[in-house]
This record gives structure tokens, sequence and C-alpha cells, in this order.
């Protein structure tokens, strides 16, 4: 949708939106919208000009943004009298804000790694475009990756995506002579941002940092949020960071927990480790975190059901169907089939969903995903309780070297072992 400027108008744009749109002028594709330029004199700094790329063999135009008519992400349409007298290069001093802060680092205050730019919003008011935020959200990931649809889906979905934006004011003054500038986009904030910050997403980054900053962040989360981020980061993180705290501190943040998710913790640690910090900690339920520790070694294997509905890779989705209401009534796990071979080797799964709406013809081949996520039949009720909580599936098969399927487990069996 395309916005035509006047006094009244006032609208949000990211920039991955505007980039790569046509730049119409007197009617006549002139090239498309390559970048923008800023002033960085205010808090919230303005966009001067639009840098027009053409075909190749042709300069750039660089037109004053109040030369803008209509703004959109389809379209761009200037009001210029000619081209030529526009052509040129934008100055050393001017920042350009897809070549120079597109894909930075966000660094903090103290120079910690907090994530990486992914868009800039901005906010056309009163014929004026400014750059009001840096956008390090998921939403904005997707987009940058080209997944533009996934990502409006998901934006209208999960409200905590709209709040992962540093506004501009954070941000420290650029360099002078920005046409140099390699480095990272850094900001005024560190304690103000943290607990805006999604446990699971917070987690998703410390596991990108150095065992040096990831310490220096998480000894600025207070309690719950310490505690809820680290039950989310994966275990050799877990171990890592663990490691380099007080044991008083990590028997505070497990006692936070519920003995299932203290277990899952404390069977990441050295066994000498999670006894000491077992002995500082003052968790009502202590007895039930030892029980659910000792289970976490028992072999998965034991807790497999071969109840569930296999077939070969080259039945019709008609005859899955069929063979689905029949073979149902016995099954203990009604969400997916697996595809095997006549050697009972897994080459894929189908979901419920999927083959439902696949059409008749179709053979399970053709819908069945090749990538499973699998349990092997050596691994404990611990390995599956970390994959369940990872992947989210309702149940995962469990295999032997050879990829042949043993059984399957659900993540109710799994999961309900602490109640």
């Amino acid at each position: 949708m395309n916005t035509f400027i006047n006094k009244t108008t006032e609208k949000i744009f990211f920039l991955s939106d505007l980039i790569g749109a046509k730049v119409v002028v007197q009617g006549n594709k002139a090239g498309k919208l390559g970048d923008l330029v800023i002033r960085e004199h205010e808090k919230i700094p303005e966009v001067t000009h639009i840098i027009v790329t053409r075909p190749y063999g042709h300069k750039p135009l660089l037109v004053p943004f109040g030369r803008v008519e209509t703004l959109g992400q389809d379209e761009v349409v200037l009001d210029i009298p000619d081209i030529a007298s526009f052509e040129g290069e934008p100055e050393e001093t001017q920042v350009l804000l897809k070549d120079h802060i597109l894909d930075k680092k966000v660094i903090d205050l103290d120079g910690n790694e907090i994530d990486v730019v992914y868009d800039v919003k901005l906010v056309l008011r009163n014929r004026r475009l400014f750059a009001t935020d840096v956008d390090f959200s998921r939403y904005g990931l997707l987009k940058r990756l080209g997944l533009r649809y996934v990502a409006k889906f998901v934006y209208h979905l999960a409200e905590m995506f709209k709040k992962e934006t540093i506004s501009w004011a954070y941000v420290q003054p650029l360099p002078e002579k920005i046409g140099s500038f390699k480095g990272n986009v850094k900001l005024n904030i560190l304690k103000e941002a943290l607990p805006d910050i999604h446990p699971v997403d917070l987690a998703d980054i410390l596991e990108e940092l150095s065992e040096e900053q990831r310490l220096a962040i998480f000894n600025e989360l207070d309690t719950e949020q310490a505690s809820d981020t680290l039950e989310e980061i994966e275990p050799r993180v877990q171990r890592s960071l663990i490691s380099s705290l007080d044991k008083e501190r990590v028997a505070d943040l497990i006692d936070e927990m519920t003995p299932a998710q203290a277990a899952d913790v404390l069977s990441a640690l050295p066994a000498e480790d999670a006894e000491q910090i077992m002995n500082l900690m003052e968790h009502t339920e202590t007895d039930k975190i030892e029980s659910l520790l000792e289970e976490q070694d028992d072999a998965i294997i034991n807790l497999t059901t071969r109840h569930f509905i296999r077939m070969l890779p080259g039945t019709t989705t008609d005859l899955a169907i069929g063979a689905f209401r029949k073979f149902g009534e016995e099954a203990d796990v009604l969400d997916y089939i697996y595809v095997v071979d006549h050697d009972g080797k897994l080459e894929g799964v189908v979901s419920l969903p999927e083959l439902l709406m696949a059409k008749p013809e179709s053979h399970l081949q053709d819908i069945m995903v090749t990538q499973v996520i699998n349990l092997e039949e050596n691994d404990t009720i611990g390995d599956a309780r970390e994959k369940f909580t990872r992947y989210h599936f309702d149940a995962l098969p469990v295999t032997t070297a050879d990829d042949v399927i043993r059984g399957v487990v659900t993540y109710r069996d799994i999961m309900g072992l602490d109640h």
C-alpha cells in the first residue's frame, strides 16, 4: 500500500519494506529505492534524502526527501523536473540506513553483544520521515531472510515481537566519517532493556556470546528472570554458565523452579556439583528432585510404545487415511504416521494434518518430513526431556544406530513423570 504524503499523514514503515521499491518519475520507472540518508543531529534522526539505484551504466540519484510525493513498499513517486540534475553520490559524512546500520551487531554500554539490527523502524509524520527505532526482533529477522509472509503471520500472533526494538535515542552517535564505519551499533543501555526481553529470546542471545559477555549480562538479571532464562539455555551453555557462578547463587535460581525444571538443570551438571548445589537449596520438594534425577538416567527404550502407525513410503494418502481409521483404535500415538521401508528403517514422518490436507493420489514419500528429530535406544529419560522441551513435539520415535524404529515415546509419558 502506498501513502500519498500530506501534512496530516502519519504512518509506520520498516526499512526492509521500502528497499527495492520501484521509483517513478513523471510516470516512468527511474530505478529502485536503494537506501535512505539520515541526519543525526537530533535524538530521533530525520531522513534527508533517498538514494535511487539505476541500471548498470547509469549514475544513482540522490533526491531530497521533500521531493517524495508518494511513499510505499511497492512504489515511490518523485516530484522532480528531470533526472540528470539529481545524479550524485552521498557524502562521507552522511549516514545510510541500509549500508551503515542493517546487520550491524547491537552492543550495549559495557561492550556486550545483544543482537543484530535486522531492520529500522520509520515514522512518516507531517511530510517528514524519522528513523525512530532499531529492530532486532525475530519478526525483523524473518523479513531479512526473505520470509516476509511468515514474518507478518507471526507478527500478528506474538505481541512480544513488537517490543523487541530499541529507540534510536539509545543509540550512541555514529562516527563523523561514516563511510569508513566498520564497527557495531552501540547502545547507551543495558539494565533498562534486559527486563523487556523474553527468557526464551534472552537464552538464545546468551548462547551466542562469549563466556565473559554471557556472565556480564546474566549478572544483571534479577533472580526470577535469571531462573527463567537459565531453564531455557541449552545444557552445554548451562554447564559453562553455572561453573562461573557462586553455588549459592545457583541454588537460589534453582529454588525458583519446579521439581522437574530443577532436575533438568541439575542433570546437566557433574554429579559432584549437583550434589553440592542440592545441599544449599531450600526447595520444599528436594526429595522429588532427587527422585527425578535418578529417573533421568533410566533408558528411554523402557518407556516406548510399539502401538504406533507405520506405513510404506509408496502408500497413497487416500489408502493411508483408510488404514489410519482401521489401526487408529489400537494405536497409542495418533498424531503421526511413521514412514518405514520393508526392513523397518525410518524414512520420514507425516503428521495427521498434513495427511488430511494432501491430495488423495499423493504418496506418503511426497509429503513426509525426512529430517526427523528422534531419540536413540540408548538415550535416557533426561535426553528425552531435553528434546521435548526444545522441539515441542507430541511424540518422538526411538531408533537404533541403523535408523530402525524400535518404538515411540510420547510427551505426556515423559513430561508427566514429575506429577
